[in-house]
C-alpha cells in the first residue's frame, strides 16, 4: 500500500505496534477531488440508491423530505470533518489515532469492533453487486436460467448461478485491493462518475418513454402533514446518518490521505451535501418515472435497467451497478477492516493480509441470507449504530475536549509504560467505560422491542450511543491528553 505515500517509520516505534501500513504517512497526496469521488463511490451504489429511494416513500411531502435529507446529509458531513481532522494531521489511519484514546493496546477495542461490522457489510455488498451480474448472464446466456433457480441447483440458500457471479466479483475486488491504495484511488475516481453518466442516461430513457410531466418527487401518498410528519422527518434524518455512520467512523482511513484538512473539506463538501442532494433528487425522477413506464414502482436499479428492451443497455447498466458497488465494498468495508485487523498484530497481519480475513469471513457468514432477512437487517442497523455511536463520541470527545486537537504521534507507536498513551497497561480504561455505557443504553430499544416507544426510540441507537460516549467520557477524564 505505501505505493502511493511512503510512511515513516522510525526505529524508535515499537515493532508490535508499527508496519509499513499503519506509520505516519510523508506525503499526502489526495486533492478535493480524490474525496468527492470517494464519497461518489460510496453513495452511488445498489444500496445507497434503495436508501434515497425509500426517503420519498415515508408518506412525507416531497419538500419535507427534501429538508431531512439536507439536514441528515449535513449532520454526516459536520462530523465527517470532525473525525477527518486528527487522521489528516497525523497521517495515520483510524485505528492507530484511536490509540490516544483508547490506549495504545485498548485501539483494538474500536478496530476490532469496526472490523468485524465492515466484514458483515462487504459480503452483503457483494452479493447485491453480483446480482447485478446475474441479470447481465441471465440477458446474455438466456440457457443459464435453471441455474438461478436455488430450488434445483442450490447451495447454503444460493443458487449454482449466484455462486458463480459471487465468486467472480469476490475474486476481482481481492486484485483491486491487492494492487494497492494508489490502483483503489484510480478505482473509486471513476466509479462515482461512471454511474451518474448511466443515471442520466436511464432517466433520459425513461422521460423519453413517459414525458416530462409524469415526473412525481412523491413515490407515495402523503400521509403525514403538520406536526404529525415530524417523527417522520426526525426517523428520516437518523437513517441517512445511520446508512452513513460506518464509513463517517473510519474516515480517517482515507483522510489521512488528504494534502490538506481544507481540501478534505472541500472534497467532503462536494461529496455529501451537494452530491447526495442531486443523487436522491435523480433517484426519485428515476424509480418515479417506472411507474407509467412499467406499470409498476421499481426501486431497485438494476431491476429497472433489466426491463430496458435493449440488450446493451441491459448490459452497460447492469455491469456499471456493479462496479459501483465494487466502488463501495473496497472504500467502505475492505480498507477498514484491513487496517482494523492489521492494527491487532502489525507484524504478523499486513493491511493485506487484513483485507483478506475480512474477504474469507465475507463468505463465511453467508450475506444472502442476512439480505433477504428484514428482520435480520433492522436488527444489524440498529445494533450497527449501537456500537458505533459511542466509539465515534469517545473519539471526538477524547481529541477535540480532552486532548485539545493535540496528538504526541511517535508516542502512539510505543509500549513504554511512560508513554503518554499507556495509560492503565495499554488500556485507558475511561475510553472503555464510556463505550460500554453507551453501546449499552442503546441497546436497550434494540433488545426491548414491546417495550412503550422502543420501536421508535430503536431508530436512534447511533444518536443515543454517540451522545452517551461523548458525555460519559468528558465528564469522567480530566483536560488533559494524559489519563493517570
Amino acid at each position: 500500500m505505501t505505493d502511493l505515500a511512503v510512511a515513516v517509520d522510525k526505529p524508535a516505534y515499537d515493532p508490535k505496534l508499527t508496519n509499513d501500513d499503519l506509520a505516519p504517512l510523508a506525503k499526502q497526496t489526495w486533492g478535493s477531488y480524490n474525496i468527492f469521488a470517494f464519497w461518489m463511490s460510496d453513495v452511488h451504489s445498489v444500496g445507497g440508491y434503495v436508501t434515497a429511494g425509500s426517503l420519498f416513500m415515508l408518506g412525507l411531502s416531497s419538500w419535507q423530505v427534501l429538508v431531512a435529507l439536507l439536514v441528515g446529509i449535513s449532520i454526516v458531513y459536520a462530523f465527517c470533518n470532525l473525525v477527518a481532522k486528527p487522521s489528516q494531521i497525523t497521517g495515520v489511519p483510524y485505528p492507530v489515532i484511536c490509540r490516544s484514546v483508547f490506549g495504545v493496546l485498548g485501539a483494538n477495542i474500536p478496530a476490532i469492533i469496526r472490523g468485524l461490522i465492515a466484514v458483515a457489510w462487504y459480503g452483503i455488498q457483494t452479493y447485491l453487486a453480483s446480482a447485478a451480474l446475474n441479470v447481465v448472464l441471465l440477458k446474455l446466456f438466456p440457457g443459464l436460467m435453471p441455474y438461478a433457480d436455488v430450488s434445483r441447483y442450490g447451495f447454503l440458500g444460493l443458487s449454482l448461478l449466484g455462486w458463480f457471479s459471487f465468486a467472480v466479483l469476490w475474486v476481482l475486488q481481492a486484485l483491486v485491493f491487492w494492487t494497492g491504495m494508489e490502483t483503489i484511488r484510480r478505482f473509486i475516481d471513476f466509479c462515482g462518475p461512471a454511474v451518474y453518466v448511466v443515471m442520466f442516461l436511464l432517466a433520459g430513457y425513461l422521460i423519453s418513454k413517459a414525458g416530462w410531466g409524469a415526473i412525481d418527487l412523491s413515490l407515495g401518498d402523503v400521509k403525514f402533514t403538520g406536526w404529525d410528519a415530524l417523527p417522520v422527518m426526525l426517523g428520516a434524518i437518523a437513517l441517512v446518518v445511520s446508512y452513513f455512520s460506518g464509513p463517517m467512523l473510519n474516515f480517517g482511513d482515507f483522510s489521512r490521505y488528504g494534502k490538506s484538512f481544507a481540501a478534505v473539506r472541500r472534497g467532503n463538501l462536494l461529496g455529501l451535501p451537494l452530491n447526495f442532494l442531486v443523487f436522491s433528487i435523480l433517484v426519485v425522477v428515476t424509480a418515479s418515472l417506472t411507474i407509467p413506464v412499467f406499470g409498476e414502482l421499481i426501486t431497485d436499479p438494476v431491476a429497472t435497467v433489466a426491463r430496458i428492451d435493449s440488450t446493451f443497455a441491459i448490459v452497460l447498466g447492469a455491469l456499471t451497478f456493479s462496479v459501483a458497488t465494487i466502488g463501495i465494498n473496497i472504500v467502505a468495508n475492505f480498507i477498514s477492516p484491513a487496517f482494523d485487523f492489521s492494527n491487532v498484530s502489525p507484524q504478523r497481519i499486513s493491511w493485506r493480509a487484513g483485507g483478506m480475513i475480512a474477504a474469507v469471513g465475507s463468505v463465511l457468514i453467508t450475506p444472502w441470507n442476512l439480505y433477504n432477512s428484514p428482520d435480520v437487517i433492522h436488527y444489524t442497523l440498529e445494533t450497527l449504530g449501537a456500537f458505533i455511536g459511542p466509539l465515534f463520541g469517545v473519539l471526538i470527545a477524547g481529541y477535540y475536549l480532552i486532548a485539545r486537537q493535540k496528538v504526541d504521534v511517535d508516542a502512539l507507536f510505543t509500549l513504554s509504560s511512560t508513554g503518554k498513551y499507556w495509560y492503565r497497561n495499554g488500556y485507558n480504561p475511561r475510553a472503555i467505560i464510556a463505550t460500554a455505557v453507551g453501546a449499552a443504553v442503546a441497546m436497550v430499544p434494540v433488545l426491548w422491542t414491546d417495550g412503550p416507544g422502543m420501536k421508535t426510540t430503536a431508530q436512534y441507537t447511533w444518536f443515543i450511543g454517540m451522545v452517551l460516549g461523548f458525555v460519559v467520557f468528558a465528564l469522567i477524564s480530566p483536560r488533559s491528553s494524559k489519563v493517570a
